[in-house]
């Protein structure tokens, strides 16, 4: 599955976010993804993914969040 794929569906697991409405460049604050459920996305990412995410900064769009962990990968 491609990293795109595995990021929609912990939006909607998570946040009940329609994956239809996620691009590489829907940001994350006009999806509401906060803080915390930014936290909870990287817990899932890291267990599905089988990756250490570390403490990225500046992760502001999907996209940039998808090259993250394929460079992880």
């Amino acid at each position: 599955m491609e990293t795109i794929e595995i990021v929609k569906s912990v939006l909607q697991d998570n946040l009940d976010i329609d994956p239809a409405t996620v691009t590489e460049q829907s940001s994350f604050a006009t999806l509401g993804v906060d803080s915390l459920d930014m936290v909870e996305l990287v817990c899932d990412l890291e267990d599905r993914c089988d990756i250490e995410f570390g403490e990225p900064d500046g992760l502001e769009t999907v996209g940039q969040l998808v090259a993250y962990v394929d460079s992880l990968r």
